[in-house]
This record gives C-alpha cells, structure tokens and sequence, in this order.
C-alpha cells in the first residue's frame, strides 16, 4: 500500500505514468550544433540548387526560353517603377541634400557630381535595386513555390518526368540575374537625376559643375562593377527565394515563413556579398580611389 501510494504520488507530480523516461532537454551546446547543422543543410542545398539550375540553363533542348521571357517580362512590369522611385528620392535625400549639405560647409557644392559616382553608381544604386526586387519578385517567387509544394503540385510534376527546377527555377534565376543587370542601368539614371536636382534646383549649384565633376570620375570600370554586381545580387535573389520556396512544408502558415525566410536570406546575402565585392573591386582597381 505504501509502495502503491509513493508511485502514483511520483507520477502525479512528474506529469508521466511510471516507468517513462524523463524529457530529454537539450543544452545550449545542443542547440547551438542544432543551430549550426541547420544552416550548414541550407547552405548545402543552396549550393546544390545552384548547381542544378546550371545544368538546366546549358543542357539542350532549352525548354526554358519561353518561360525565361515571360519571366522577364513580369519583372519588368512589376519593379521597374518602385526601382526608379526609390532611387530617384534616396539620390535627391541621401547623397544630394545632405552630402550636398556638407560639401557646401566647405564650398565645394560642384565637387556633389563626383560624389554620385560613389553613392550611386558604386554603392545605392545597386543596393536599393536588389533590395526593391528582393522584396517584390523574390516573395513571389518564394510565395508560388512554396503554394505548390504544399499542394502537392511539385511533386505531381516530378510524378509527370517534368523537372521543377529546369522547368521554373532556371528561367526565373536567369531573368533575375539579366533583368537585374538592365534594371541597373535606369536605377542609375534615376538615382544621379535626384541628386541633380538636389544639388542644382535646392543647393543652388551649377549644372555644368555637376555634370563636368561626374563624368570627371565616372568610368567604365565603375559601370561594369556595378553591372556584375548587381547581377550576383539576382542570382543570390533568385537561389534563396527557390530554396525556401521548393523546402516549404506546413500549409499556408509554412508558406509564408518560407516566404520571410527567403527575404531575410536575400538581404542579409547581398549585404555579405557586397561588403566582399567592393572591397574586392576597390582593391584591384585603386584608380577608382582618386576623386577628381
């Protein structure tokens, strides 16, 4: 009696019949390799992803060409115009009003063209264009994906021997990282056309000061790095947004955490990659250095 009352006093206060092994709990150091483990499998199934969608772009017969156009041709409508907003205001508020600002503390209002070649044209430019199509296309594209996999729809492809990454990851990545490129060049055009009027219709600057200072010290290098850069950016956008989407599982609520994921990833890759890549450029190319 005494012995039966000690066990259902025991199981009473543990919560569990007798007998079941306690709860294992993990330790920090379990989590932390938990952690570890987790973000490594991304990355490797990132770096997989990256390798399939090669393959699919260069094996013939390219069935992807019409949907690489389609593709294309969204991403244009949908971001063309965000693009240019968002770096026509930064390149009039960022570095024209208040770089600007600072330069006239020192009388040097006609050097602010040259300075758009940093802030724009090296820097923001491609920044806010990656970030604009990140949030846009990248959501989408992670959103579709991922509805399809919950559905059922992904894996009723591969059950019809049609391959999901040639078929939808390959033309989308490539539009991402052509269309990135194109993109580019007008965000460019926007941005140093808001520090224009920045700099001549507030500061009261000259345009034949601004115009002689920025084609001064812009050269094709800094066009060329801009363009490459912002073109891994679509790459990066288009891998992570894929891999979320294609890994999403747990209905709608899995969908739209695949989704947050996938920009949260996007952004904090293009931060990483641009810290490397511009140190990388202004190290290989220190002619860039010299303002004039």
């Amino acid at each position: 009696m005494h012995a039966s009352t000690t066990t259902t006093d025991a199981t009473a206060s543990s919560g569990r019949p007798a007998g079941d092994p306690a709860p294992v709990v993990p330790t920090a150091a379990g989590r932390l390799a938990s952690a570890v483990g987790d973000r490594l499998r991304r990355w490797g199934g990132m770096v997989a992803l990256t390798g399939a969608v090669v393959r699919a772009l260069v094996t013939p017969p390219f069935a992807w060409r019409r949907e690489f156009v389609i593709a294309c041709i969204e991403l244009l409508r949908s971001s063309f115009w965000p693009i240019a907003i968002s770096v026509a205001v930064f390149g009039f508020s960022g570095p024209g009003l208040q770089a600007g600002n600072f330069l006239e503390a020192f009388g040097s209002t006609d050097r602010s063209g040259g300075f758009m070649v940093v802030a724009i044209v090296r820097e923001f430019g491609t920044f806010v264009t990656a970030a604009v199509v990140a949030g846009i296309v990248g959501t989408m594209l992670a959103a579709e994906l991922g509805t399809r996999r919950v559905r059922g729809e992904i894996d009723a492809l591969e059950t019809l021997g049609v391959e999901p990454v040639a078929a939808i990851v390959a033309p989308r990545t490539l539009a991402l990282v052509m269309m990135l490129m194109v993109l580019d060049v007008f965000a460019l055009v926007f941005g140093v056309a808001g520090g224009y009027v920045a700099s001549v219709g507030v500061l009261d600057g000259t345009t034949g000061a601004f115009v002689s200072s920025f084609m001064s010290n812009v050269t094709f290098l800094d066009l060329l790095g801009s363009v490459v850069k912002v073109g891994i950016f679509g790459g990066l956008i288009g891998i992570i947004s894929s891999w979320h989407g294609l890994n999403a599982q747990g209905g709608a609520h899995g969908v739209g955490r695949a989704v947050n994921r996938a920009v949260v990833g996007s952004l904090m890759a293009i931060f990483v990659v641009n810290l490397v890549y511009t140190q990388w450029f202004l190290a290989t190319f220190p002619e860039v250095n010299v303002l004039r």
